[in-house]
């Protein structure tokens, strides 16, 4: 039994643990979230501020408006990242951009830029009457966040949220050090309450960080809906990509980092481009900055085999409005992390019924079911990768990919309701307001 000793433990909350399965009662999910949200007016004038820290607008958005559709009044706190015609238009959303631009600057108007914004953000802290501020990232210098901007939070008597993405992404990033994990522990351990998408993220956060297990709720991750998902058939978007109807297709997406294992999989393919059969790998994504020796290395590698003809590389910065493309063209999407908690791009695929071959790692497995929305295999192997990739095009699952495709997009969705993540939410903030 896990000793709860020296743990922080500022509120008592139901914990939602999450199904593998897509054969359960979803009409009695539904039931109960409806059940939940109930009457938006009953609510008490439940209000809550997002902090984004300026990135990841998906998840700002989908978690906006599920808590809007819940009955909460909403601020998001952003920048040019994260603004946009869908985030301005979403019903009763408001949105206010009080983080820096993101324009090319000399080292010292960025520095101003950074500075002038902390003032905005806690000069709106102490302002606003709204009682909860639900971080979602912190800002650019996360040593500041994680200690004196929780405390000055803290002292102005809010109650401070927190969605925790990834534990620890230093260690993730071997970047891990004493003050990133001291740091690490105070922001958790001083927040009333924290949002994780897994299991295993929720027993780190007790077992690494000492936080109080009640002061923990598992919420799924809720799908992107804010990428767009037209009437792009499959075929179309094949021929957009000049991919032949025979060729099988296999899809790296996201931005282009270490811990991504991108090699394992450019190894992989050109194993597979050895044998029988046309394979085509599409690599799209930004290569992110400060891991460029990284991605030359590979791209070295790539241009060096005779497979490179049958690799569609497109490094850059993929827009919403082109990322279908790639999913809709592609057979599967494969994910050959070394090291992960939770991606979502690995739902993003799902959302487009593209089944995945993903690595044993984080809670891939717990996420992936075998067979019927993927196959899951070894980190760190470009052998067991290629044989799993084998396994899947030799597989049921890809030879009845059209029909499979609904199946798996109905799968995910039933599983990672926004409105699900809403209800939760919201629940909680009304427990930490005392307006429960």
């Amino acid at each position: 039994m896990r000793s709860e000793t020296n743990q922080t433990c500022p509120v008592s909350a139901e914990s939602v643990v999450l199904g593998q399965g897509c054969a359960g009662d979803t009409a009695v999910a539904r039931a109960e979230t409806s059940r939940q949200i109930g009457n938006p007016d009953m609510l008490n004038g439940c209000r809550a501020a997002l902090l984004t820290g300026g990135q990841d607008p998906h998840y700002a958005y989908g978690l906006a408006t599920a808590l809007v559709a819940a009955g909460v009044s909403v601020e998001v706190i952003g920048g040019g990242l994260v603004d946009g015609p869908k985030m301005r238009s979403a019903r009763g959303v408001r949105f206010l951009e009080l983080y820096g631009g993101k324009e090319r600057a000399r080292t010292d108007v960025k520095a101003w830029r950074v500075a002038a914004s902390y003032g905005r953000i806690m000069r709106y802290a102490a302002a606003t009457d709204t009682k909860i501020l639900h971080i979602l990232w912190n800002n650019r210098i996360e040593l500041f966040d994680r200690t004196l901007l929780m405390s000055y939070y803290k002292r102005l008597g809010k109650k401070i949220v927190l969605t925790v993405h990834n534990v620890n992404a230093g260690r993730r990033d071997e970047k891990d050090s004493w003050l990133n994990r001291h740091t690490l522990g105070w922001q958790y351990r001083i927040a009333d309450h924290i949002f994780v998408h897994t299991e295993k993220m929720k027993n780190e956060l007790q077992d690494q960080f000492r936080v109080c297990e009640r002061a923990i709720t598992t919420i799924p991750y809720g799908l992107n809906n804010a990428v767009p998902d037209t009437d792009l058939t499959s075929a179309d978007a094949r021929k957009q990509l000049r991919i032949r109807d025979d060729e099988k297709v296999i899809l790296f997406f996201g931005a282009i980092k270490p811990y991504k294992g991108l090699e394992y999989l450019v190894a992989a393919f050109q194993r597979l481009a050895t044998t029988r059969g046309s394979y085509r790998l599409i690599v799209a994504g930004e290569r992110k900055k400060g891991y460029e020796e990284y991605f030359d290395s590979i791209r070295a590698t790539m241009d060096r085999d005779p497979s490179s003809a049958d690799i569609i590389q497109r490094i850059e910065f993929i827009p919403d409005e082109a990322t279908e493309l790639y999913f809709k063209a592609a057979d599967v999407a494969a994910l050959p992390y070394t090291e992960i908690f939770q991606s979502g791009i690995l739902f993003l695929a799902l959302s487009f019924g593209l089944p995945v071959i993903a690595t044993d790692v984080g809670s891939f497995r717990d996420d992936v079911i075998e067979g019927k929305t993927g196959f899951v295999c070894k980190a760190c192997d470009a052998e067991d990768l290629a044989a799993s990739l084998r396994r899947y095009f030799e597989s049921d699952l890809f030879r009845r990919l059209p029909e499979k495709r609904a199946q798996i997009r109905q799968c995910v969705h039933s599983q990672h309701s926004w409105d699900t993540v809403g209800s939760i939410t919201r629940n909680v903030y009304l427990e930490l307001t005392g307006d429960r």
